[in-house]
């Protein structure tokens, strides 16, 4: 693959979605730049069908403000396009590994994102089951501000 058109935003995008995985990676490269001619953020995540990584963070920022209402109107948009328990669950769980919040928020959120993640690939694979996660999350929120 040479003479490829890069953005630096569909280099991390890549990065991301491989997840540590150079074969995935060099893969999508390929499949996009094939299939777009430019690889940038909206080719990658098109050709790599994942949620966004920026929706999941509005999603994990609204939970850690307690707002359901937003967090479970970003996950509707998701669900609506398409994508499934699984892979909006993974990708939360990505987010929150990253994300710049307190260190005992982040591990509880990460543990309670594991957990649902073990349900939905026991085969409960449903809009409701993750938007008991969301309800979970915000409740971690709620919990950890009683105690503070």
């Amino acid at each position: 693959m040479e003479q490829v058109t890069a953005s630096s935003d569909g280099l991390e995008a890549l990065i991301f979605t491989a997840d540590g995985d150079m074969r995935q990676a060099v893969n999508s490269l390929q499949s996009t730049a094939n299939g777009f001619g430019i690889v940038n953020q909206e080719s990658v995540f098109k050709v790599c069908d994942q949620p966004h990584p920026k929706t999941a963070i509005q999603i994990v920022k609204s939970c850690l403000t307690g707002d359901i209402k937003n967090a479970h109107s970003k996950l509707e948009d998701l669900w609506q396009r398409g994508y499934s328990a699984q892979d909006i669950v993974q990708t939360i769980f990505k987010v929150t590994r990253n994300m710049d919040m307190p260190e005992k928020s982040k591990l509880d959120f990460l543990k309670e994102i594991g957990i649902y993640h073990m349900r939905v690939l026991e085969g409960v694979d449903s809009l409701v089951q993750v938007s008991g996660l969301l309800g979970k999350l915000c409740l971690l929120k709620e919990s950890s501000a009683i105690t503070a």
